[in-house]
């Protein structure tokens, strides 16, 4: 599976899960690939004698609480300073992590060479390694996204906000 198919599939993964915590089916899903988007429109369901139930601003608070946390769903882990990214301990060595795999907060998900120190690279979140950005060897400069990672607070945000599943 090459990135963008592995992107599309976490997509799809992300608005089922969305749907399947929904309490009522959606009025529309809206997905993209570039830069990953995921849009859910609920219908505001009608209030006493078919007037609409209106939150305050018009939205309602389960929706805004379900796009905080698609909001959070993809997190980034930088580079913590300028140097060389290997993905690897060794140049034989398998990598830290991989495309799919589960990363926890504080896992080392890397090494940046800066002045013939090993630094090592750890992960600020928990969840699921979505794309690796950054080529073994290559040179990165501080701040730059090394990866990105579906974390666990957006599954965790959408249970609450729907009084769906737990993800422990």
């Amino acid at each position: 599976m090459n990135d963008q198919e592995a992107s599309l599939d976490q997509l799809r993964r992300t608005a089922a899960a969305l749907l399947e915590l929904s309490p009522h089916p959606p009025s529309g899903l809206r997905l993209r690939t570039g830069d990953l988007s995921v849009e859910v429109d609920w219908a505001q369901p009608a209030g006493p004698a078919g007037t609409p139930a209106i939150a305050t601003n018009g939205v309602a608070p389960a929706a805004v609480a379900a796009l905080s946390a698609v909001r959070d769903a993809v997190a980034a882990v930088r580079a913590p300073l300028l140097g060389t990214f290997y993905r690897a301990s060794a140049p034989e060595a398998p990598p830290f992590v991989a495309l799919g795999d589960r990363v926890e907060v504080g896992q080392q998900i890397g090494i940046v060479e800066s002045m013939k120190l090993m630094n090592p690279v750890e992960s600020d979140v928990a969840g699921e390694v979505l794309e690796v950005l950054v080529a073994d060897g290559a040179p990165v400069e501080y701040d730059q996204v090394l990866l990105t990672v579906t974390t666990d607070r957006a599954v965790d945000g959408c249970a609450q906000s729907f009084g769906g599943k737990d993800s422990s």
